[in-house]
């Protein structure tokens, strides 16, 4: 039987190989569908249009499209790449954006390499902690005593 520390270290390599790696890739001119996780690339109008609701270094706005008409996006906000690096997390906040505002538009799409590749190091991972005896069974080593054959008797004398 697994000791319980291997059996939640499997669990959590598991879980990990479940979710998949996510990669954005570009949409080559089409439409993304409705519902699906995208992300746009703000030109220089753009930022200045959105700055008052999203700030003025926006580089790319990532999040699931709620609805697009003809002249514009609605999206969902999960988060914000700024022109400087850094990123910001957004919960859901719904926007507006016009296509005119876009450079580039990406969908959100597993990768199925990096998910395999990560399952596979998962998976040997584990298969290395397994093998391995890296839990201990918790006892305490008995000390021996001394071999008596060796013990030496130091008289002491008083003064």
């Amino acid at each position: 039987m697994m000791p319980q520390s291997v059996r939640a270290f499997a669990g959590v390599v598991v879980s990990l190989s479940l979710v998949g790696c996510y990669t954005l890739q570009p949409t080559g001119g089409a439409a993304p569908a409705v519902g699906t996780e995208v992300a746009f690339d703000v030109n220089d109008a753009g930022r200045f249009a959105l700055g008052g609701a999203l700030g003025p270094e926006i580089a790319q706005i990532q999040g699931r499209l709620l609805e697009q008409a003809d002249s514009e996006y609605v999206l969902s906000v999960s988060g914000i790449r700024h022109l400087r690096g850094g990123e910001q997390a957004w919960s859901g906040e719904t926007v507006r954006v016009k296509r005119e505002h876009v450079n580039s538009t990406y969908e959100r799409k597993l990768s199925r390499g990096r998910t395999i590749a990560l399952g596979a190091a998962g998976v040997g991972l584990l298969a290395f902690f397994v093998t391995r005896s890296i839990v201990g069974s918790g006892d305490e080593p008995t000390p021996t005593p001394p071999d008596s054959s060796e013990a030496q008797i130091i008289p002491i004398s008083k003064p």
